[in-house]
């Protein structure tokens, strides 16, 4: 497999049968039959419009809440890299590139008097944060977001508005095979120290409770019923996933090298040689003790795709 997928021929970095293992934060996963870094979204619109409607798309943020099985994944995967992090803050709005990561974001409109702290402490970049309508602290991206720009599978480019985009709790509605490439949000104006203050407080907050230093995937699965961590003296714990994995015991459990972690039990770590299958059997495996515990069926907030080995 080394011909272009496309009848056009790109100018960003084209790879065929690239292993996405070492592009995810959980260190798994087979090859993609291509992997595709476009140079902008010029090249990425062009590379699109000419890419056969059978082969798959599938747009990759920095892998931060991803397991890819260890198969791989029959499909061009689309990975943003430099063209698209830019940052600008002007007014009241704050605009990302896709590739942007969130807590870069959150520090440059800080600095900008704008309030975006929730995104400090959530990991990835913000195409992701806008697919998952990521949130932190009882805000979300929906609470903020102006438009979203993205091409489409068939190389077109449109400009999203949250009613478009439907979000709802850790979702959106972006259509298969679109990309995401840049966002525009609404921030309040508030003073950059108080803002990097709350911040360093956020982050201290988070590196005293979640197993940061270890290879984790951010938040294994959803809060039941959409209950959001929202730091206040108010929240309530009764029906986080953490609560209810403890409940089935199942803080430290292993299968292989995965392990749900023993400081928050609903981070899944990969303590060193886990397989994605690893992974993925350990997370089924906490949701059966659950159900069984609680009668909660638990739905994963990590993103898997791919095919199992053979």
């Amino acid at each position: 497999m080394t011909d272009c997928p496309s009848t056009y021929t790109p100018r960003g970095a084209l790879t065929p049968n690239r292993p996405l293992d070492s592009l995810t934060w959980l260190r798994v996963g087979g090859p993609a039959d291509w992997l595709f870094q476009p140079a902008d979204e010029e090249d990425l619109a062009e590379f699109l419009k000419g890419l056969p409607e059978e082969i798959a798309v599938f747009p990759m943020g920095v892998g931060s809440n991803l397991i890819v099985r260890d198969g791989g994944l029959r499909a061009v995967v689309i990975r943003m890299g430099r063209g698209f992090n830019g940052i600008a803050c002007e007014g009241e709005t704050v605009t990302a590139g896709a590739a942007a990561l969130d807590a870069h974001v959150a520090r440059k409109a800080a600095q900008a008097g704008l309030d975006l702290t929730f995104l400090r402490t959530i990991p990835g970049a913000i195409g992701g944060a806008v697919r998952m309508n990521a949130g932190c602290y009882g805000s979300y991206v929906a609470d903020h977001l102006i438009e979203a720009r993205a091409i489409t599978r068939a190389g077109e480019r449109v400009t999203l508005t949250p009613e478009d985009l439907n979000f709802a709790y850790r979702q959106s509605d972006l259509p298969e095979g679109w990309v995401l490439t840049g966002a525009t949000f609404r921030a309040e104006a508030g003073e950059p120290e108080a803002l990097e203050a709350r911040m360093a407080e956020q982050l201290a907050k988070r590196d005293a409770t979640q197993p940061t230093k270890d290879r984790t995937a951010g938040s294994t699965f959803r809060n039941p019923a959409g209950f959001s961590s929202t730091g206040r003296a108010d929240d309530t714990h009764e029906l986080k996933a953490w609560k209810i994995i403890d409940d089935a015991g199942m803080r430290g459990a292993r299968i292989g090298g995965a392990q749900m972690s023993e400081k928050h039990s609903n981070f899944m770590i990969n303590t060193g040689g886990a397989t994605a299958a690893d992974l993925e059997n350990l997370g089924e495996e906490v949701r059966k003790k659950v159900v069984q515990s609680s009668g909660i069926s638990l739905e994963w907030e990590i993103m898997r795709v791919g095919e199992f080995e053979a």
